[in-house]
C-alpha cells in the first residue's frame, strides 16, 4: 500500500506547522532588513543632494552614473542627458536596472517570497495562498529576465569601479583617504556579488558538454561556483556596503565630518 507523498490521501493536519522552533524569526528579520534598506535608499535617491565630494572626487554609488542636467558637472563622468525633475533620479539609467537585477536574483526571490509574500514563510510551514502557479505566468514569469539584467549589472559594476579609481585623484592630486578605502571595499563586494550570480555561473560553463575541451572556461566556472556558494552572504554584504558608502559620502558632502586622510 502506498504511503507518504505517493498515498491517495495525504495526512490531514489542522495545525499550520508541527515545528516547535522559532521559525518566524528569519522571515521577520529579512522583511525588516529589506524594508529598512529600501526606505533609506529611496530617500537618498530622491534627496538629490550631498552625493559628490569635490575635494576628493567621491561619488556615491546611488548617484552613479550621474546623468541629470542638474548633476554637478565634475560628477557627471558620462555626460548630462536627463531633465531635472524631483521624480527623476540623477542615476535614472542605472537604478532601475539594478533594482530589476536584485529583484530577480535567485536569492532575493527566496528572501522576499518568504518574508513578504509568505510563499512559504519557512520550510514545513503552510502558506496562506490557496493556489500555486510558481513563475509560470504574469507577473512572476518576468523573473526570467534575470539572465539579461546580469549584463546590465556587470556594466554598472564597471562604472562603480571607474568611479572608485577616479576618487584617488582629488583636487590636490593623488591621495588616499578613508573614503577611498570604503569605495574600493564596496566595489570589491559588488564584484563578488555580481560574479557569484547564478547567471554568471551558467555563462562561464553551464552550457558546456565537456569541461576537458575547455580548460580555461572550466577554471572560471570553478571560480564562479566557489563564489556562488556565498551568494546569499554577498547579497546582504553589498546592501550594507552600499549604504555605508553612501552615508559616509553624504556626511562628507554635508560638512558633518571630514575625511580621514592617509596620503595627501
Amino acid at each position: 500500500m502506498a504511503t507518504g507523498v505517493t498515498s491517495p490521501v495525504r495526512a490531514r493536519i489542522p495545525a499550520r506547522t508541527l515545528r516547535t522552533d522559532r521559525w518566524w524569526i528569519e522571515p521577520a528579520l529579512t522583511a525588516l532588513g529589506l524594508a529598512a534598506w529600501l526606505a533609506y535608499a529611496t530617500v537618498r535617491v530622491f534627496l538629490q543632494e550631498n552625493y559628490w565630494v569635490a575635494e576628493h572626487h567621491y561619488l556615491t554609488p546611488f548617484y552613479s552614473p550621474c546623468v541629470s542636467v542638474a548633476c554637478t558637472p565634475e560628477a557627471a563622468h558620462f555626460g548630462r542627458i536627463l531633465p531635472d525633475h524631483p521624480l527623476i533620479p540623477y542615476a535614472a539609467f542605472s537604478l532601475p536596472l539594478l533594482l530589476v537585477f536584485r529583484l530577480t536574483c535567485y536569492y532575493y526571490r527566496k528572501a522576499y517570497y518568504r518574508s513578504f509574500w509568505l510563499s512559504p514563510p519557512a520550510c514545513a510551514v503552510s502558506e496562506p495562498h490557496m493556489n500555486y502557479t510558481g513563475e509560470t505566468r504574469l507577473p512572476l514569469i518576468l523573473q526570467n529576465a534575470h539572465r539579461y539584467t546580469f549584463y546590465a549589472a556587470l556594466i554598472i559594476t564597471l562604472i562603480n569601479t571607474y568611479d572608485a579609481i577616479l576618487a584617488f585623484g582629488g583636487e590636490a592630486g593623488f591621495g588616499i583617504g578613508l573614503g577611498n578605502v570604503i569605495l574600493v571595499g564596496n566595489v570589491i563586494m559588488l564584484w563578488a556579488y555580481t560574479l557569484s550570480c547564478h547567471s554568471c555561473r551558467h555563462i562561464t560553463g553551464g552550457r558546456l558538454r565537456s569541461f576537458s575541451r575547455h580548460p580555461i572556461r572550466y577554471r572560471w566556472w570553478t571560480f564562479v561556483s566557489n563564489l556562488n556558494t556565498r551568494h546569499m552572504q554577498f547579497a546582504w554584504i553589498t546592501l550594507a556596503t552600499l549604504a555605508i558608502t553612501d552615508a559616509y559620502i553624504m556626511a562628507l558632502a554635508a560638512g558633518w565630518i571630514t575625511d580621514l586622510r592617509f596620503l595627501n
